[in-house]
């Protein structure tokens, strides 16, 4: 897998169960699982890691093991590693014209291997014209990325974007690292590009770690994500969609809780009643925010305990409400939305967290320890993937085991919202307490963090 700037280490395996590897410059390669090596033109799904544009691999999580979707999907499927950090997103294009796209190199190794699945799937039962991405987190953020790329035209059909609208995390770099390039080259002695092209990662990677701060300080880029040039149109909620971009269908969601649910919930919803709950939370925000929130809440999560409006997450849906209204601008008839909705059975129930819809997508819940519920794991599970294969074959979810499920328009957003009990589509059912939250709540009231 790529090198990263930072060991790995295990920590929270219940949620996210990890898997090492050993790293090394010569990362580009693939992955691939099917389920005959014929003629079948099956449908191709290829899965890009998240970890945003400098961590991650394509076999990090367990859950990311292609075998079931091949196999209960009757479909290939492809996992990518590519460029990451300062081997992929570091731009020294001041330095000369070989360098021209250097910013983007993590995103140019994507798209050389979906041009060698366009040469070569169809050797491994795969259809050629029938590629769909599919990634989350930083995996969901790369293929808004393609869609932006001109390069990547006609090699993917359409996209599923799972938590990967987070442009306040992973904001586009406007400017090139000929500074800190400059900086690392002194603090290394190293007399030109040239030889910082080639010096050894890890020296590279060290004198990076401990001189970027001071450039981030004085708002100098450091890179790290994609850069705004000739290649890359730049983020989408900011310069629009690309119009050549049009024919691809995407789903674009999150979860529940996101980020907030890596942590315990500050008030415990299984010792209080739904009267308590009400009570500790007015304790909590103050009993004018509560009166605005509170049933706004009620209204978009009713089979929802008070207190769980703490594990709301606030930083991904405002930016995917956006995004998907945008895009739906753009492709109309192919722009789906959802939300994970469905509480995992640990810790008594706890809500949604960032990667807990991974297995569901991937037919792997068998996998993952912190799924399994009986009579509600595998009906979801199968809810998600019927979906998922559906749209691969037809860029539309619509399946038997799901209601309706309409695309969204420039002004409506059609919400699949998965949940414990059942899956139904709710336009628009949660903008006004996304906004009534960020503007009457402090992050300090949430579970964790946000930003």
């Amino acid at each position: 897998v790529c090198p990263l700037l930072t060991i790995d280490k295990p920590v929270g395996e219940l949620f996210c169960p990890h898997r090492y590897w050993p790293q090394n410059e010569d990362c580009m390669n693939l992955n691939i699982w099917t389920p005959a090596c014929d003629d079948g033109k099956r449908p191709v799904m290829v899965w890009l890691h998240g970890g945003g544009y400098g961590f991650g691999s394509a076999i990090e999580q367990q859950a990311y093991e292609g075998g079931n979707m091949a196999h209960y999907g009757d479909t290939v499927v492809v996992s990518v590693n590519h460029r990451l950090n300062i081997l992929g997103f570091f731009d020294v294009s001041d330095f000369g014209e070989e360098y021209e796209n250097s910013g983007n190199a993590g995103m140019e190794d994507i798209i050389c291997a979906l041009k060698w699945i366009r040469l070569n799937i169809a050797s491994f039962g795969g259809d050629p014209d029938n590629v769909t991405l599919f990634g989350q987190s930083g995996g969901g953020a790369k293929i808004t990325t393609l869609l932006q790329m001109p390069e990547a035209d006609g090699l993917f059909m359409r996209g599923i974007n799972m938590s990967g609208v987070v442009p306040t995390i992973l904001p586009d770099c406007e400017q090139t690292e000929k500074e800190i390039a400059e900086a690392i080259m002194a603090d290394l002695g190293l007399k030109d590009i040239h030889e910082l092209e080639n010096a050894d990662y890890y020296l590279f990677a060290k004198s990076y770690q401990r001189l970027s701060p001071e450039f981030q300080k004085a708002d100098i880029s450091v890179g790290g994500t994609p850069h705004l040039n000739a290649y890359y149109a730049g983020d989408p909620l900011l310069h629009g969609f690309r119009k050549e971009s049009k024919d691809a269908a995407l789903i674009v969601g999150s979860v529940y809780g996101e980020f907030t649910s890596f942590m315990p919930a500050p008030l415990d919803r299984k010792s209080l009643s739904d009267e308590e709950g009400v009570k500790a939370l007015r304790s909590r925000i103050g009993d004018k925010e509560a009166g605005t929130v509170l049933p706004l809440f009620r209204k978009a999560y009713p089979d929802r305990h008070p207190v769980d409006l703490l594990m709301l997450d606030t930083l991904f849906r405002p930016e995917i409400q956006k995004y998907v209204l945008k895009r739906a601008e753009v492709c109309p008839k192919h722009t789906y939305s959802y939300m994970f909705n469905v509480d995992m059975p640990i810790d008594g129930g706890r809500t949604p967290w960032h990667c807990s819809d991974i297995p569901y997508i991937f037919h792997n819940t068998a996998l993952s320890p912190y799924t399994q519920e009986a009579g509600v794991t595998e009906r979801i599970e199968n809810q998600i993937f019927q979906a998922v294969m559906a749209f691969a074959r037809t860029g539309n979810p619509a399946n038997t085991y799901l209601p309706v499920w309409p695309s969204c328009t420039k002004t409506t957003e059609n919400t699949m919202v998965f949940g414990k009990n059942s899956a139904e589509v709710k336009p628009d059912f949660d903008q006004k307490l996304i906004k009534a939250a960020l503007k009457n709540m402090k992050l300090s009231d949430f579970g964790s963090i946000q930003h």
